[in-house]
């Protein structure tokens, strides 16, 4: 299952993504940064602070224009290039989105105006409230886009109706308050703010190598320093939350990020290939030491889990998949003719198999395992950089508390070259959880061969290159604005 068009339309659509995310976790860290440099302000009236929190929100608009383009091209490619996804679960998927688009983006829209020109016109506490309801309502836009998310990698609330040949919700807080979908908000939200932090402090060390805006820079350094070191740690703890629910609900994504081919009780964490961590995998995943792990292999050819719970091979799954097509085809057939008893056998066999609906598409057992290489690597990037920016936080925290960190120009320039690795350990993180759900648009549901529009692969290879060219004139445009701006503060 493939071909060029699936192929292409991938690519796209990981393009839009990756440069779409680019923007969001700058928008989520300074946000709450400059909040709280307001919030100081109007706390002690020192106007150095009113400055500080005004460049910082310069800096978050420039940004926030660039991702509000990028996000509403993303939306689109669903009707554009899946369209196959957005009949099939278009009901569903829709509604966080509509609710976000409604509710969370003309939020933002409506308290940003006041943040930005508000000053000196409105009171202090009525524009500090605008400036944390900007924030929130950047939140709340998140928390909708990754219940939709979330909800690509465990469906649930749903059932499939063979009449429209749609899935249908039929319980909107499960969709909307899933277990999954809060952790997901969470680690996508505290690494948001881990990227404002470094930015800042990153930026504010480049103050400090020129001997410019010290006082500025040190007291954005403290600030964000602090902010950052809280949200590593929040992003480690819910980062371990969702390995707990990768576990439970994508077993392969997990054996494809540790690279195991056979798994079992008491399994090691490879830190490198080579380099192993006896029973912490099991920990990890499980938080039981002798916790039961399946590999790839394990998974294709049916395993039995810690719980004593049979799972059936990929073999068995793709006959099942068959047998729930070969019963949805006899369903309308049935339903045509005007056969009831025949319309009735078909849904009783229908919904007996329909949980491997989307098997039966799938045509050999090796689609089911993701790209082993490239999952793998990209956790190890995303955990390896993520503990760095923590221990340069936290030493840009303490020498900036303790005032020496003017005398530390080593210092300094790992805080400005931590810029660059926290949006890499940020790319790293969507591949692992995108990659690593291949072929799956829609976990066990609909893989993406049978989720992509009928076009042709020539139209999506154009488009693919007007994007790219479009996102990067785009990007060189912010990254020009931006340094102008820092320069010129």
């Amino acid at each position: 299952m493939g071909g060029p068009l699936l192929e292409w339309s991938r690519a796209q659509f990981a393009l839009t993504a990756c440069y779409h995310w680019l923007f969001v976790p700058l928008t989520l860290g300074l946000a709450l940064v400059m909040a709280i440099m307001e919030s100081i302000y109007v706390r002690t009236g020192d106007e150095t602070w009113k400055k500080t929190a005004q460049f910082w929100q310069k800096i978050f608009g420039i940004n926030f224009a660039v991702g509000v383009a990028t996000g509403l091209i993303l939306e689109f490619e669903f009707g554009t290039n899946w369209s196959n996804y957005s009949w099939f679960v278009g009901d569903i998927f829709g509604a966080p989105l509509a609710i976000e688009g409604i509710v969370a983006f003309f939020m933002e829209a409506t308290f940003i105006a006041v943040m930005f020109f508000g000053w000196n016109k409105v009171g202090r506490g009525f524009h500090l409230a605008s400036t944390w309801l900007t924030g929130l309502g950047a939140t709340l836009s998140a928390w909708w886009i990754l219940v939709a998310n979330s909800w690509m990698q465990h469906p649930v609330g749903m059932e499939f109706n063979p009449e429209t040949v749609r899935n249908e919700m039929v319980d909107f807080f499960a969709v909307a308050f899933a277990p999954e979908a809060a952790v997901k908000f969470a680690h996508a939200v505290t690494s948001g703010w881990m990227t404002g932090a470094v930015f800042i402090t990153g930026v504010s060390c480049w103050y400090l190598l020129r001997r410019r805006n010290q006082r500025m820079a040190l007291d954005s350094i403290r600030v964000a320093a602090a902010t950052g070191v809280v949200a590593a740690l929040l992003v480690m703890f819910t980062g371990d939350q969702s390995g707990l629910d990768v576990a439970r609900n994508q077993p392969m994504k997990l054996a494809a990020a540790e690279g195991l081919e056979r798994g079992g009780k008491g399994a090691a964490f490879s830190i490198v290939p080579g380099v192993e961590v006896p029973g912490m995998l099991s920990i990890l995943a499980t938080h039981d030491p002798q916790g039961y792990v399946p590999g790839t292999r394990d998974i294709l050819e049916g395993y039995t889990d810690g719980e004593g719970q049979a799972h059936p091979s990929a073999a068995e799954k793709m006959e099942r998949g068959r047998l729930a097509l070969a019963a949805f085809r006899d369903f309308r057939a049935a339903d045509l003719a005007g056969d009831t008893n025949a319309r009735n056998e078909a849904r009783k066999q229908l919904e007996t198999h329909v949980d491997y609906f989307g098997y039966g598409y799938i045509q050999s057992e090796e689609e089911l395992i993701p790209n082993v290489p490239l999952v793998y690597w990209s956790f190890r990037a995303m955990v390896g950089m993520g503990c760095l920016l923590l221990l340069v936080q936290a030493l840009l925290w303490w020498q900036a508390r303790r005032g020496r960190l003017e005398q530390t120009r080593w210092l300094q320039h790992a805080g400005l070259w931590s810029i660059p690795l926290v949006y890499l350990a940020g790319q790293a993180g969507w591949i692992v959880a995108e990659v690593g759900r291949q072929p799956w648009a829609i976990q066990d549901l609909l893989p993406v061969g049978a989720a992509v529009s009928s076009l042709s692969a020539a139209s999506v290879q154009t488009t693919f290159f007007i994007f790219l060219a479009i996102f990067t004139v785009l990007l060189v445009a912010e990254v020009r604005i931006l340094c102008r701006a820092i320069r010129n503060a």
